[in-house]
């Protein structure tokens, strides 16, 4: 009797279980049915045009005949320099009182004409001017005064390069106003 209305309690629980399963199998087939339908209308939509690839140039071989020449594939001998070869600092020449200064610490401040020579006034950190000339040197980097404009000052610096030899360098000091 006992097992009997146990069966009775379950009965009510079973029965909600199965419709709980009958109502989630029909929500899956109702998502299943919106998905076939969204499957056809993209078919019988019309297709869109597609691009052509691009042509692919074919690979051009190159070969290296100038066996006198150095090989681009091995350093150059050291010292030589990447620069020109030649290019060394002057080591006898005495040294100038602008070259004791950074060149980034020096500020061109205007310009000077005497005797129709052109003149560079250049201001050190220490707030004093100094007139310079073509041919004179500035900078810690050897710089070589090589044109004189009312609105920079263009140099040729010695620096050295990444082979163990020097190359020169352009470098300017701009008017600043």
């Amino acid at each position: 009797m006992q097992h009997r209305k146990h069966r009775t309690k379950l009965r009510p629980l079973a029965v909600a279980l199965a419709a709980l399963g009958y109502v989630l199998l029909a929500g899956c087939s109702s998502a299943d049915d919106e998905l076939n339908r969204f499957v056809e209308e993209t078919k019988h939509e019309p297709g869109g045009r597609v691009e052509p690839l691009p042509e692919i140039k074919p690979y051009e071989t190159y070969v290296y005949a100038d066996s006198e020449m150095r090989s681009p594939f091995m350093p150059s001998a050291p010292g030589a320099g990447a620069g020109l070869a030649g290019v060394r600092p002057d080591q006898k020449r005495n040294r100038e009182f602008l070259e004791q200064f950074s060149l980034d610490t020096l500020r061109m401040v205007g310009t000077l004409r005497l005797g129709g020579s052109m003149y560079g006034l250049v201001q050190t950190k220490d707030g004093l001017v100094h007139r310079v000339a073509v041919g004179e040197h500035m900078g810690q980097a050897e710089g070589k005064i090589s044109e004189i404009s009312p609105s920079k000052i263009s140099l040729v610096e010695i620096v050295p390069d990444s082979l163990g030899g020097y190359m020169e360098r352009p470098a300017a000091l701009a008017l600043n106003e």
